[in-house]
């Protein structure tokens, strides 16, 4: 039986030709990646381990974005111990505010995520790396202490679902919209501990920017990670990003997968997932008159220039309604430049949107923009669960940027055709 694709990078990084789904295996990892929050508990347990070095001070890489800038005393202290942790060590791959961004924004684009590697992270979203065809998955602070100790990490195999997504994307049909609708066919727990390939002749025309969209909700569905096989795109991405040595692999024709799932997204509507699940999506035609407090276009699903821009050509010439705030945040200092650049951040600006530093801010219920009892928001991040942004009366909606742009025009979720110029 041949091999998936999330079977042929573990057997290619645990020194075998194959692996088995289910088995148990130990693989050397490319990179340990944590952020301020699961980086001061995996550093806590480094230390109790008595290892006074890192394994390798280039293969880690330490990001400050869920509380920064520091929005208190404790979370600066926060910072300041994972600062002096990298400088101690020596480890150069350390980001903070005005240097970096969100963690799954710039580690792609600095090319530090590259086909093949097997990537562990101190945050749940780390599966967005699979969009480049690298194993990538989320893990617990211990976990990411023993990787800095050893550099290896252990895990099962996992079985893998291939999401098939057949067709041409309308004009305002984004890559939110198709794994939404994904979530939505399998549920929040229809993957749970599976990897997912992500495929067909819709994702073979998609960018990157989309790719890393689909791929970073794969855990949505609870899935371990979900990746995409590397093509030209991906090829090109990479060369822009880096001049260091990958290896791409390919699942084998007779890979066995555990479920297909075929998605037709020919006449598909944007979609908006209602609270308090991302499976709770609905064509955005029946959302439409639901009236919002708050909208924020931003996180490490929607974060990227592309998304900006899709948003800003809904604003311009438009103002925000009266009654809603507008949060647009970068996902890194170098999509905030080229935002200026494009003069995208003056479209927001006159909107009357508040353009803030790039940082995961609101989506974990951080800062820059909690919500008040009983307050509604369209968000372009990942998750709506109960008090995910602030107080547990709140709700929140999930959705595109360009649904996200429409809504803050009118006050309430509204189809972008009925006001995009």
């Amino acid at each position: 039986m041949g091999q998936t694709l999330t079977q042929k990078i573990l057997a290619s990084r645990a020194g075998r030709d194959e692996v088995a789904e289910g088995e148990i295996v130990t693989v050397t990892t490319d990179l340990v990646m944590g952020n301020e929050l699961s980086s001061v508990l995996a550093i806590k347990e480094f230390e109790k381990s008595g290892a006074g070095e890192v394994f390798d001070r280039d293969k880690i890489a330490l990001v400050a974005d869920h509380f920064t800038p520091s929005k208190d005393i404790q979370t600066a202290e926060v910072v300041k111990r994972v600062k002096n942790f990298a400088k101690e060590r020596g480890i150069d791959k350390y980001y903070d505010s005005g240097k970096g961004g969100i963690e799954h924004v710039i580690l792609p684009d600095m090319g530090f995520v590259r086909p093949g590697m097997v990537i562990i992270g101190g945050d749940s979203h780390t599966c967005t790396y699979g969009a480049v065809g690298a194993f990538s998955t989320g893990v617990g602070s211990t976990d990411m202490a023993a990787a800095m100790v050893l550099g290896t990490t252990w895990m099962r195999v996992p079985e893998t679902i291939k999401i098939v997504y057949r067709g041409k994307m309308g004009k305002w049909l984004s890559a939110k919209d198709l794994i939404l609708a994904a979530i939505k066919e399998l549920g929040v727990d229809g993957a749970r501990y599976m990897a997912i390939e992500f495929s067909g002749d819709t994702i073979e025309t998609m960018s990157m920017e989309g790719r890393f969209t689909i791929c970073n909700m794969a855990v949505e569905m609870g899935a371990k990670n979900g990746m995409i096989e590397p093509d030209a795109t991906t090829e090109e991405y990479i060369r822009n990003a880096t001049d260091e040595p990958y290896e791409i692999f390919h699942p084998d024709p007779d890979a066995r997968y555990a479920r297909i799932v075929e998605i037709d997204v020919e006449n598909m509507e944007p979609i908006v997932a209602f609270p308090s699940l991302p499976s709770n999506g609905r064509p955005v035609s029946e959302a439409e008159g639901i009236k919002m407090d708050q909208i924020v276009i931003g996180s490490c699903t929607n974060g990227r220039i592309g998304d900006l821009r899709i948003a800003a050509d809904v604003l311009r010439g438009n103002t925000i309604h009266p009654d809603v705030r507008m949060v647009v945040i970068p996902g890194s200092q170098e999509v905030y430049l080229q935002a200026v650049a494009e003069g995208l951040a003056t479209v927001f600006v006159e909107s009357g949107a508040a353009l803030s530093t790039p940082s995961c801010g609101p989506c974990i219920g951080g800062h820059l923009g909690v919500l008040a009892s009983n307050e509604k928001c369209l968000s372009t991040t990942n998750r709506n669960f109960v008090g995910r942004m602030g107080d547990r009366t709140s709700e929140i909606y999930l959705c595109s940027p360009a649904v996200a742009a429409a809504s803050a025009i009118t006050g309430e979720i509204t189809h972008p055709e009925k006001v995009a110029k």
